[in-house]
């Protein structure tokens, strides 16, 4: 049985140890506790600026 975790797991893990997510949770504790606020908000402010760079996506609607 499949299960949508962005649904399910709303309010925590709900797979436990059978979380096939747990090696994204580990990087991301590692991320976090290697990378200070500061840095975090730069990558932000950076990712950001590129966007607003871009050219803007025109999406036109199907006739």
């Amino acid at each position: 049985m499949a299960i949508n975790c962005a649904e399910a797991c709303i309010s925590g893990c709900v797979l436990g140890d059978k979380c096939p997510n747990l090696e994204y949770k580990a990087k991301a504790a590692k991320f976090i506790s290697e990378t200070s606020l500061d840095q975090m908000l730069e990558m932000a402010d950076n990712a950001i600026r590129k966007k607003r760079m871009e050219p803007p996506q025109w999406v036109l609607p199907e006739e």
